[in-house]
């Protein structure tokens, strides 16, 4: 039996074209759907540009989420570290711990967009160095008892103490991670868990097998160790109850989401531009490579299962939110996982089939019960008589085979 947790990770990318304020409140609605529905983790970014990304602070975002749940995981997906002096982030994560009775979940990366750092003057060749040395003091804070003093190039402590520790005693860290080995690597070094984005990419799935060596490595090397069951792979699906109407409803969205943001926004215009929308749908879905799943629930079980064997294992399926089909269907699709997807691949179902196979190959075995009904049935002649008419009118009480006056064959099977 597997042991997979679920969850989902909402970037956020929504179309421009929507009222901001209703999209945020969407948004804190679709995390009450999950919990609802069973869901493990939610997770959201940190993004200051592209029209599309519109969550600047995960932890605003996820303390408003916390007042609307009491048991789902919250997990920052993730805090830009070079964007923030690293004390102020350790404390906005011990408050966003406390206010959440537990839930929160430390996630950080060195920033997705370039546009982002752009506007923040920052050279992305130092991005990864600086997150991993704020990785380490952030550490540090949560778990010290004693103030200490650092001069990074960047940022500088004195005397540096939390007033207020995280209410979990070991909040999980956890970092992205996109194809290069760099994530994996801050994951063994810092004792964190992993955020496989990359895996939603051609080259990113390419690259997913030699992965989890990488965070073994580095965990071997600083003296730490790493548990597969703190992989998370992100996948993107939509899913419904046959494929056709996956597909109709996914189509035109996932055309406009990859023509206009993947490639026109993120890549400026290098890549594939899909010119219909069941082109699209092929490319994302259906081809040899396909990186999404669009179809039933059967068809994300099998990714599922395919991903496990890749991997070699991991702890946690994410998935990513999008707008590809409209409101009412996304909330549908993630209905279906969690009624027909999460259980399967974690086995829930194998008891029930084996019951009902039982059950019905030993028929033989459950005679006597019929017997004992026709035995009472008998001993009362009203009861006898009403129960002959209905045999007689085809309507056996006993089911078909079955007569309350045995005949001569009947006794003989009796005795």
């Amino acid at each position: 039996m597997t042991d997979l947790r679920f969850g989902a990770f909402l970037a956020p990318h929504h179309p421009i074209g929507e009222s901001p304020v209703l999209q945020f409140q969407s948004n804190l609605e679709f995390v009450e759907h999950l919990e609802r529905l069973g869901y493990d983790e939610f997770w959201c970014g940190e993004h200051h540009s592209t029209g599309w990304e519109m969550i600047a602070s995960p932890e605003l975002f996820l303390a408003a989420a916390a007042e609307r749940t009491s048991r789902i995981m919250l997990g920052t997906g993730v805090v830009s570290l070079p964007y923030h002096h690293p004390f102020m982030v350790a404390q906005r994560m011990v408050q966003l711990d406390h206010q959440s009775r537990g839930r929160a979940i430390f996630g950080s990366g060195p920033g997705a967009l370039p546009s982002d750092a752009h506007t923040f003057g920052l050279d992305p060749m130092v991005l990864r160095d600086r997150q991993d040395e704020a990785m380490g003091v952030i550490r540090r804070l949560f778990e010290g008892s004693e103030r200490f003093s650092y001069e990074g190039e960047w940022f500088t402590l004195r005397d540096a103490k939390l007033q207020l520790k995280p209410l979990q005693k070991d909040m999980e860290f956890a970092v992205a991670s996109m194809v290069s080995p760099s994530g994996m690597t801050l994951a063994g070094k810092h004792r964190a868990g992993v955020l496989s984005i990359g895996s939603m990419s051609k080259e990113g799935i390419r690259a997913l097998p030699m992965q989890w060596s990488f965070a073994e490595e580095s965990a071997a090397k600083h003296g730490n160790t790493v548990d597969r069951k703190n992989w998370r792979i992100v996948l993107s699906w939509h899913i419904a109850e046959t494929r056709e109407q996956a597909r109709e409803q996914a189509r035109d969205g996932l055309m406009r989401h990859h023509n206009e943001y993947t490639v026109g926004t993120l890549a400026g215009g290098e890549g594939v531009i899909y010119k219909t929308p069941d082109e699209a749908v092929d490319g994302v879905a259906f081809g040899d490579e396909s990186t999404a799943v669009i179809g039933t629930p059967d068809d994300l079980v099998e990714r599922i299962r395919q991903m496990i064997e890749l991997t070699g294992g991991f702890g946690v399926v994410i998935g990513f939110v999008h707008d590809w089909a409209n409101r009412e269907n996304t909330l549908r699709s993630w209905d279906l996982v969690a009624r027909h997807v999460m259980p399967e691949v974690n086995g829930l179902l194998d008891d029930y089939r084996e019951s009902n196979k039982f059950v019905i190959e030993n028929r033989e075995t459950w005679q006597r019960a019929g017997d004992a009904i026709a035995s009472k049935i008998r001993e009362n002649e009203r009861a006898l008589a009403a129960a002959e008419e209905d045999e007689a009118r085809g309507r056996p009480i006993l089911g078909s085979g079955r007569r309350l006056r045995p005949g001569v064959a009947d006794t003989k099977a009796e005795e």
